[in-house]
């Protein structure tokens, strides 16, 4: 692993790290906001300053990232729309933002502007954590309200649930 620019590196090498506080208590989701962060972990360790080097990974990964990011807000939504969510209106427009940003960010990598790989690798992070803290905890919370406790104890949404 390169040697991060950062004096706010976790004590396991990354900027940030898995916390159960993050649980949407949904397997799926939950491993995919994992994946996030091993992403957003990747772009702090390839932020050596070498901007060429940086390009060139960041050439290498981003159509796959984007591609990740995407699948994981049609997960999300999929599950809102399923049990009726009620902010869903509002999650799907911060997700179409975020989206738009990241694409712009690429293209502008494409044509050749600047990528300061630290800074994006920020905004990620921040972005990521904010969402799951706020907007994502909003459906979890729904979820939870509306969702039977099985003998097992364990929660889950049936159709009775959704009327």
């Amino acid at each position: 692993m390169a040697v991060l620019k950062s004096n706010m590196v976790k004590a396991d090498g990354n900027h940030v790290s898995w916390s159960d506080s993050y649980s949407m208590g949904i397997k799926i989701v939950d491993d995919q906001h994992k994946g996030l962060l091993d992403f957003v972990n990747e772009l702090f360790a390839h932020a050596t300053g070498n901007e060429e080097e940086e390009r060139a990974w960041f050439k290498e990964v981003i159509q796959q990232a984007v591609q990740y990011i995407k699948e994981h807000f049609t997960t999300e939504e999929k599950y809102m729309k399923a049990t009726r969510f009620p902010g869903f209106d509002e999650h799907k427009k911060t997700h179409d933002e975020f989206t738009l940003t990241v694409v712009k960010s690429v293209k502008d990598f494409e044509t050749g502007k600047r990528l300061v790989l630290e800074k994006f690798a920020y905004f990620l992070k921040d972005w990521v954590l904010s969402h799951v803290a706020v907007m994502d905890r909003q459906y979890s919370d729904y979820f939870r309200k509306i969702a039977t406790r099985k003998a097992d104890g364990k929660l889950t949404i049936t159709a009775s649930d959704l009327r």
